[in-house]
This record gives C-alpha cells, sequence and structure tokens, in this order.
C-alpha cells in the first residue's frame, strides 16, 4: 500500500518534529497504560517519522499492540501522512486504557510514499541507512471485528498525518 504526496520547500525537519513530537506524545501514553513501547525507544520512533515525513516519503506507520499467533492487532494507533487541504492540528490523547492485551506484543508497521518507490534502490537503501530504527519487511497484521475511531490529526506548515485508533473486540 502505497500513497503520494508531494513535499514542500517550506515545510522544515522542525515541523516535521512538531508532527512527530504529536505521535511521541500517543506513544508515551501507550507506554503509561500498557509498558509498551519502551520510553528509550520512543525518540527514535518519532525521528524516524520526522524523517521520512520531511521527505515525503512516508505513507502510513502503525504502532499498537498484535497477537503474535495470529498477526492481528489487538490495538492499533495509525498515522497516515498527507498534504495540503483542510489541515487540522489536534491534542495528542483521548486513547483506550482499558484494552485487555493479555498475550499481545508492541508491533509497529510503516509503508512508503510512491515518492519513495520512485528512489532508486541504492537511494531507498540511502534513506533506510538514515533512519534511527532498521525495519524489516513483514506481513502488516490484520484488523478483524472491532472498532475505529478517526477524526484526529496533527499538522504543521502544509502537512500532517490523520490519526485512526483501531481497537478489537
Amino acid at each position: 500500500m502505497t500513497g503520494s504526496y508531494s513535499r514542500s520547500s517550506s515545510f522544515t525537519i522542525t515541523d516535521a518534529r512538531y508532527i512527530g513530537g504529536k505521535i511521541g506524545a500517543d506513544l508515551r501514553l501507550l507506554h503509561n497504560y500498557f509498558g509498551a513501547p519502551a520510553l528509550s525507544s520512543i525518540d527514535n520512533y518519532i525521528e524516524g517519522v520526522a524523517l521520512l515525513l520531511r521527505d515525503g516519503y512516508l505513507d502510513m506507520v502503525d504502532y499498537g499492540f498484535r497477537d503474535p499467533g495470529s498477526n492481528a492487532w489487538k490495538l492499533r494507533l495509525r498515522y497516515k501522512a498527507t498534504r495540503g487541504g483542510q489541515l487540522t492540528d489536534g491534542r495528542p490523547g483521548s486513547l483506550p486504557d482499558s484494552t485487555e492485551l493479555a498475550g499481545c506484543r508492541f508491533y509497529s508497521y510503516l509503508t512508503y510514499s510512491s515518492a519513495f518507490s520512485d528512489l532508486s534502490s541504492s537511494e531507498q537503501a540511502g534513506v533506510k541507512g538514515n533512519l534511527p530504527i532498521s525495519r524489516t519487511t513483514g506481513d502488516a497484521p490484520t484488523a478483524l471485528a472491532g472498532t475505529s475511531t478517526t477524526g484526529r490529526s496533527y499538522a504543521r506548515n502544509g502537512a500532517a498525518v490523520a490519526r485512526d485508533v483501531y481497537v478489537a473486540f
């Protein structure tokens, strides 16, 4: 799955880190509620998102808890990158705090934009090599029966991520 948006010359790493910081606040809240992700890894997650946002290479990133046996999300925060249009900047938080996650592990899944796909394989390797988190390829976890809540986004200077929260039944 890939998406496309163009990079604005006025969108800077500072703007991207601002958006990443809002994602980081959500991840810290997950840590407070459920004990993961590790606090020591959150800064790396948000810096990776910021670098990809700045360059227009992020399509979507998921963070949450999945059942490793079925590869199904139990709780997922999805952030979809977007540019232009009517962007709103919301406050982080308002996450479910009573989800039962016994046996589930924290997991992150990322997809790159079509702009990233347009790069040569050596350019792609260079982008990935500059990220603070090394990702491996894998299948996206599934979202079976559950509820999804949209409507929150984090934006700055013409770019945003729209957040979706999925909770399995």
